[in-house]
C-alpha cells in the first residue's frame, strides 16, 4: 500500500458492539494503549498551546479516557468544561487537573447542527474522522467549523508503514476486535493535505501533516478579527 491509494472506509467491529460487551472493553483497553504508543493526547496538547481555552468539546469520544489525557497536559484550569460528544452511552470521568467533563449522548451531526448549544473554544477529535467517507466529513468539518474558532484532529496516517504496524498490533496482546480495526482504520486514514480539502477554508489558517510514524494531524484556526 503505498501513500497514494484511496481512501477505504469499512465498518469497524468495535462499533458494532454494545459497550458493555467484554471484547468491546477489552477492545478499548487496547485503544488506550495504541494510543499512549502514538502519543495522541500530547500531539493535540501542543497543538492547543497558547490557546485561550475554558470551554473544550471532543467528538467521537467514547469512554472520555483520550479527552482525560488530553485535560492532564493542558494548563489547570479552575473551571474549565469538556463535553464529550459520543452517541454510545458512557459514564463522564473524574474531574481532572482542573477540567471537569460532561457526556452528551447524541449523534455527532445532531449535536453539532443544534443551533440552540453555545460556541467552544476548541473542538478536538481522536481517531474519529477516518470513520466517514468524503462526502459526509465534508459535512461534519462545516457543521464543526459554525460551532468554533480552533478545530484540532488526530488521525491514523494512510501509509505503507503505518499498514504494516497495524498488522502487528496483536504483538503487543491486542485482541481481535483491535486487530481487525487496525487495518481498517489505517485504510480509511488520511495523508498530505486531504482533511483540508475538505474545510470550508475562507477566514481559516489551515496545518495538516503527519506526526511520528502513525498519526496525521489536522489544525484549523480562524483567522483573528483586525
Amino acid at each position: 500500500m503505498t501513500a497514494a491509494a484511496e481512501r477505504v472506509v469499512e465498518p469497524e467491529w468495535l462499533d458494532t458492539l454494545a459497550p458493555q460487551d467484554p471484547r468491546a472493553r477489552r477492545s478499548r483497553r487496547d485503544l488506550s494503549r495504541l494510543n499512549a504508543v502514538m502519543s495522541n493526547a500530547g500531539i493535540v496538547a501542543r497543538a492547543l498551546q497558547g490557546a485561550s481555552l475554558s470551554r473544550v468539546a471532543e467528538i467521537g469520544a467514547g469512554d472520555g479516557g483520550f479527552a482525560r489525557r488530553l485535560a492532564s497536559r493542558l494548563p489547570p484550569m479552575g473551571a474549565g468544561s469538556f463535553i464529550l460528544v459520543d452517541r454510545q452511552e458512557h459514564e463522564a470521568p473524574a474531574a481532572a487537573n482542573g477540567w471537569r467533563f460532561e457526556a452528551a449522548t447524541l449523534d455527532v451531526f445532531a449535536w453539532l447542527e443544534d443551533e440552540s448549544r453555545v460556541r467552544f473554544d476548541a473542538i478536538v477529535a481522536n481517531l474519529f474522522l477516518h470513520h466517514f467517507d468524503d462526502k459526509a466529513l465534508a459535512r461534519l468539518l462545516e457543521l464543526a467549523a459554525r460551532r468554533t474558532d480552533r478545530f484540532i484532529a488526530c488521525e491514523p496516517r494512510r501509509s505503507a508503514i503505518a499498514l504494516a504496524g497495524s498488522r502487528l498490533v496483536g504483538l503487543v496482546g491486542c485482541n481481535d476486535v483491535t486487530r481487525h480495526d487496525a487495518v481498517v482504520s489505517v485504510r480509511a486514514g488520511f495523508t498530505k493535505r486531504e482533511i483540508a480539502s475538505l474545510w470550508p477554508s475562507q477566514g481559516w489558517h489551515v496545518e495538516e501533516t503527519g506526526r511520528g510514524l502513525f498519526s496525521h494531524l489536522f489544525v484549523a484556526a480562524r483567522h483573528a478579527h483586525r
